[in-house]
């Protein structure tokens, strides 16, 4: 037996120079793969847990490494699932803030909601009633008092319209000639009738071309123009309530002026809203409908066979048929009329004076243009008074 196969220490292979030269490390000492991974003979790496790959993806090395690039991309599919009955789980809706009492509206189909006003019903019911307590103790017991608020209702009305005028175009009707001309066209109208309310309107109209003068000339045309226009639009109208008013009955020809405008605007708005389905002027006022339309022809008609019939002095049923036909159309047309100018404007009101019906002049709307309708057709029928 050769000496150098046993006599050494347990272990070692041989029992001269240590380690022998024509040998390597030994195979129980730290040994390294070929990727630089340092292992033992007796015990191997752990290899890294990858997700399953799918169809057509990369498969690990069959010794339990994978190279860089497989490594990185297993690493980034840690967080799948690590079987394949395992579906992803849908993500947990976040939880309003403690701060927010509002709750997340339910799943499924939400019960039709219903119609609503679009203003305040509330506030525009108690406005109205107010300011028909006013007309009404104004118009029955003194007729100036009236004629005073027919006056204030114009000089608003014209403070509102330049106001937007200005505002929204840049356009400055001079407001103080228009105001003065237009108290004054209201009064002239009362006592001196059709020729007074002429009169004061060409005057008003004068008073605007030489007071805008007094500024630069940029913007005289349109400033003028407009000037004119609201001298016309609102008391030069406004006037025929006062001329109903000088009449012998006045007071009960305005209250039926008054009377029909509203049921007109009531039977539109509660019909319309109620039945409304065919726009009647889309571009213009998207909620007016065609059925709104026969409702305030109905309600108007109904009204004006009354008044007349029992307000109006030698009137007939069949007069207050034709008067409320008219007022309905008249009504319909000044209130389009107004929503135009908004519309061109951009606003939604032309003022805030009045809760739950804006302005003054969202008020005067219909009734301006149906004065002088109501005022001729008086007229024809029973007289001037």
């Amino acid at each position: 037996m050769n000496d150098s196969s046993w006599g050494a220490p347990h272990g070692a292979g041989y029992a001269g120079a240590w380690p022998p030269p024509d040998q390597g490390p030994l195979s129980a000492g730290p040994a390294y793969d070929g990727h630089g991974a340092r292992y033992t003979s007796e015990t191997q790496p752990m290899p890294i847990v990858p997700d399953f790959p799918a169809a057509g993806g990369d498969a690990e090395d069959r010794d339990g490494g994978a190279d860089h690039e497989d490594r990185d991309r297993g690493a980034a599919r840690l967080s799948g699932p690590l079987f394949r009955d395992e579906m992803p789980q849908e993500p947990m809706p976040t939880p309003p803030p403690s701060g927010d009492p509002t709750p997340e509206p339910p799943a499924g189909p939400q019960p039709p909601q219903k119609k609503r006003a679009g203003r305040d019903l509330r506030a525009a019911i108690g406005v109205g009633v107010g300011l028909g307590a006013v007309i009404v103790a104004s118009l029955f017991f003194v007729k100036a008092v009236f004629v005073g608020v027919i006056a204030v209702a114009v000089v608003v009305g014209l403070w509102e319209l330049t106001s937007r005028l200005e505002e929204r175009k840049q356009i400055k009707a001079p407001i103080v000639p228009l105001a003065v001309g237009g108290a004054a066209m209201v009064v002239a109208g009362y006592l001196r009738g059709t020729e007074g309310a002429w009169v004061a309107m060409a005057l008003t109209a004068l008073a605007v071309l030489v007071w805008r003068m007094t500024e630069p000339p940029e913007g005289y045309l349109k400033d003028v123009t407009a000037g004119v226009f609201a001298a016309f639009y609102v008391p030069f109208l406004a006037t025929f309530v006062a001329l109903m008013l000088a009449a012998d009955d006045g007071p009960e020809r305005v209250l039926t002026f008054l009377l029909l405008t509203v049921v007109s605007d009531t039977g539109a708005y509660a019909v319309g809203w109620r039945f409304g389905t065919h726009k009647l002027a889309p571009r213009i006022s998207p909620g007016k409908t065609r059925e709104g339309l026969l409702g305030a022809v109905s309600f108007a008609m109904a009204a004006g066979a009354l008044c007349m019939q029992f307000l109006i002095d030698d009137g007939t049923w069949w007069q207050g048929l034709l008067l409320g036909l008219a007022v309905a159309v008249s009504a319909t047309l000044g209130d389009l009329g107004e929503s135009m100018i908004k519309r061109d404007l951009g606003i939604k009101d032309m003022g805030t004076l009045l809760p739950g019906h804006g302005g003054i002049m969202d008020r005067l709307d219909s009734l301006l243009p149906t004065a002088p309708v109501v005022w001729l057709l008086l007229v024809v029928f029973v007289g001037s008074g």
